[in-house]
């Protein structure tokens, strides 16, 4: 038995003699609301921020620091003694997503609650749950190396990541040089169905969105100025309903011609999933057909084309009784996944100029935008994501299903354009977890999963020969 098969065993005996305690530490974590997209939660992200700071302390992890920025703290701590071996960049958020509507909660949101082998909780598997578990799988792997690890570790955890991310692209630009690794390891993924590891090798990028439509000055009484008066909630109605046609294709111009088009090396890594995929998706929505683009593959719909999605609408009265106004302006919520060749930047002007066109006489409209992220497409011909691959069949007992993942994970991109490391993204989430939903969860075994297979894949890392290395570089 060679020296990393015993450590391995060692660190994987070392989560099932703490299993109890992983699960006790991470409720602890789930109880604080951090929720970073509202500012009364200021200062319980900022306990969060320090509970992760202090868990990565006790772990053994160096020059643990709760950076500041302009948005929410940073997490940032390292372990570099393991001289000649590659070093690998962890990464994860602490933040959650708002809890609204709270009354289809079936538990507090913040307390949270064991169901049926799930645990219960805002944040519970997005992405508290998972990066939690990389903290605990290097918890086990200082243990069972009697306080040292078996590559290099750079740790930066996030507390915006539901709001933008824009602290942790201003501190990567700054500071590349602190963060340089080999790989970059990500858990805030998922697994297309029980029992069935993946491996996300792309991700769609992103534009979120304000659209603003102002019409009179103030809000106009409906029988004085009905039939003359410009309406914005029915003008924003007109536009959005322009912006994608009833066949589910988007009608802004020079957006399908700038796509990059999918493999067939991509379709045939598709065909390897076990997983009836848009099966699974309809059984999940509750739904007995899947909406969109007629004649496209649901797969590549879903992961590797554009999509316009309007997540709310506010204006004018809606309380109970009736107020005869037609307001003076309405807001529309609306945003864009953005495959690989959309960039957000060059999309938003496409958009604007689309919504001009569309808009009607009377009312001005405009776009805002409150935040973005580009697309990232990891080559899956890489060192790491065969050592991946090689620790996810070993925790599971099957290969991984090769995915493209519909959702945008900033980071991703950040990591590919200013490191230029390969990206790993390798989580347990499932598709009923009620991600950014009431009633979020996380499956209790899949987060001793995560644990393992991280575990695994760290001890791969520093273990494999035709792994090469760069020295680490001190910060």
């Amino acid at each position: 038995m060679s020296t990393s098969d015993t450590t391995t065993g060692a660190a994987l005996a070392y989560v099932e003699q703490h299993r109890d305690a992983f699960l006790e530490e991470l409720k602890a974590l789930l109880r604080i609301p951090s929720i970073s997209t509202l500012p009364e939660h200021k200062q319980d992200v900022e306990r969060a921020a320090q509970f992760v700071a202090d868990a990565l302390t006790r772990t053994g992890i160096e020059n643990v620091n709760v950076i500041k920025t302009a948005g929410h703290p940073l997490v940032y701590g390292e372990w570099l003694k393991a001289e000649g071996k590659p070093t690998v960049l962890l990464y994860g958020h602490y933040d959650v997503q708002p809890v609204d509507p709270r009354d289809q909660w079936l538990s507090d949101p913040f307390e949270p609650e064991i169901r049926n082998d799930n645990l219960y909780a805002r944040g519970a598997v997005d992405d508290k749950g998972q990066m939690y578990g990389l903290v605990k799988a290097l918890e086990s792997l200082m243990h069972a190396h009697n306080g040292s690890l078996p590559v290099n570790v750079r740790v930066l955890i996030e507390g915006e990541e539901e709001a933008g991310g824009e602290a942790i692209e201003a501190y990567v630009k700054e500071h590349p040089e602190r963060l340089a690794s080999d790989v970059a390891l990500v858990a805030d993924t998922g697994m297309p169905a029980p029992g069935v590891p993946s491996l996300v090798y792309g991700l769609r990028g992103i534009i979120y969105t304000e659209i603003h439509a102002q019409g009179a000055r103030h809000d106009l009484h409906s029988g004085e100025f009905g039939g003359v008066g410009p309406n914005p909630i029915h003008a924003l109605a007109l536009v959005l309903a322009g912006l994608k046609g009833a066949d589910g294709k988007i009608t802004i111009p020079e957006l399908y011609e700038r796509l990059q088009p999918v493999t067939d090396e991509e379709r045939a890594l598709w065909k390897r999933n076990p997983v009836d995929v848009p099966a699974e998706m309809m059984k999940e929505m509750g739904i007995d057909v899947l909406p969109g683009e007629e004649g496209i593959d649901p797969i590549e719909r879903a992961t590797a084309r554009p999509t316009l999605e309007v997540h709310g609408i506010k204006g004018g009265f809606i309380g109970d009784g009736s107020k005869t106004v037609i307001p003076a302006e309405a807001t529309a919520k609306v945003s864009l996944r953005l495959p690989p060749g959309l960039r957000p930047a060059e999309v938003l002007a496409l958009l604007e100029k689309r919504v001009a066109e569309l808009c009607p006489p009377g009312v001005k409209m405009t776009v805002h935008e409150i935040n973005g992220g580009d697309a990232v497409l990891v080559p899956v011909d890489n060192i790491f994501m065969r050592a991946a691959e090689q620790a996810l069949e070993q925790e599971w007992g099957t290969p991984p299903a090769y995915e493209r993942s519909g959702g945008s994970i900033p980071v991703g991109a950040l990591f590919d354009s200013e490191l230029h490391v390969p990206i790993i993204f390798m989580g347990t989430g499932l598709p009923d977890d009620n991600i950014h939903a009431p009633n979020e969860k996380y499956h209790i075994p899949n987060y001793y999963h995560l644990i393992r297979q991280v575990i695994r894949f760290l001890e791969i890392v520093g273990s494999d020969p035709a792994i090469l290395s760069r020295p680490a570089k001190q910060s």
